[in-house]
């Protein structure tokens, strides 16, 4: 299978990708002692980039913009569908409804509700469906219970292209960044960025974060091919972390990343707090996913930046999260 993912591609998916999606800031998060002063390793310095701040709470409006702007007229005119665990349904929901498509989304059983609420809003039709029947559909590309065209939330090679814009993004608000490292669930987000940063800055690092429940991709990487992750456990990132690497995704991950760092729960649970406090906002499990990696140390030294892929979690899911991870004030 040959892909089309290039710095040519990316820079044209622009044009379709601004006309819903925004460009998001970087905001630096300066790593803490464990006594809360200084800094614990100041050769490190971590960015965020804020894709919580799309309209949408997350990247993947980008993907689907440069996806569906490319459909025919008679395409749009038959609908679109797609599958997803929330992010992927809002963001082809967004763009079928700026181009006036019916759209019908495959949701996750477990999704939450704040992103079930947000998918009726945008006027898509919810279909929901176990974890095992809506990966099966991402690996086969089709469901027979669903009419129209079906955008695919990241084996696509514009759905991919368009996420790369966040790569020439941080290019270009930090030209010296030595290391970018974001969540992996399918991959397009990943493959996107470094297609874009390696083209425009060959010797930069690039990181896979995912967490200890689900990390096929690590599990790929040490076995050399596509590979499925023993012991997969659903968890509150529900937004990165699959049962496997698909084939078809493989070579565009191997060739993409250094390494892929496994974060514990606990970890992103002190990562999504320290975001919350150090830079005012929420991050889901998949968005803080990438920063508890960047904390870790295993990104490495040097400009870092971590893509907080999304923000869209339960207010009572995160509340929790927050409360459990707050400090104890001993007398």
């Amino acid at each position: 299978m040959t892909r089309a993912i290039t710095l040519e591609t990316i820079r044209n998916a622009g044009a379709a990708v601004y006309t819903v999606a925004r460009r998001t800031p970087l905001v630096k998060l300066d790593p803490l002692t464990p006594n809360g002063r200084g800094d614990a390793d100041p050769a490190t310095r971590i960015h965020l980039k804020l894709e919580t701040l799309q309209t949408i709470g997350s990247f993947k409006i980008r993907g689907a913009a440069n996806a569906v702007r490319a459909l025919s007229p008679e395409q749009l005119s038959a609908g679109v569908w797609t599958v997803s665990a929330g992010n992927a349904a809002q963001g082809v929901a967004l763009a079928a409804r700026d181009a006036s498509a019916p759209c019908t989304v495959m949701v996750i059983d477990t999704a939450p509700d704040t992103k079930l609420s947000a998918i009726e809003r945008l006027g898509a039709r919810i279909v929901t469906a176990s974890y095992d029947e809506c990966w099966r559909t991402v690996e086969q590309h089709q469901c027979d219970r669903l009419p129209g065209h079906f955008v695919h939330p990241f084996d696509d090679d514009l759905f991919i292209s368009g996420n790369g814009t966040i790569g020439l993004e941080i290019l270009e608000q930090l030209p010296d960044v030595d290391a970018i490292v974001a969540s992996v669930g399918g991959g397009g987000l990943l493959s996107g960025i470094a297609a874009a940063a390696r083209a425009l800055r060959p010797g930069i690092r690039i990181y896979a974060a995912e967490p200890e429940t689900a990390a096929p991709l690590a599990t790929s990487l040490a076995n050399g091919r596509a590979s499925c992750f023993p012991g997969w456990q659903a968890s509150f990132v529900d937004g990165c972390g699959g049962k496997s690497v698909i084939q078809t995704m493989w070579p565009l991950l191997r060739d993409a990343v250094d390494a892929s760092i496994v974060v514990s729960l606990d970890e992103i649970k002190q990562a999504m707090r320290r975001v919350a406090t150090g830079a005012r906002v929420i991050a889901e499990g998949a968005g803080a996913c990438a920063v508890a990696a960047a904390l870790s140390g295993r990104a490495g030294s040097g400009t870092i930046v971590a893509v907080v892929s999304g923000g869209n979690i339960d207010r009572a899911t995160f509340a929790r999260i927050i409360t459990e991870t707050a400090p104890h004030i001993d007398d």
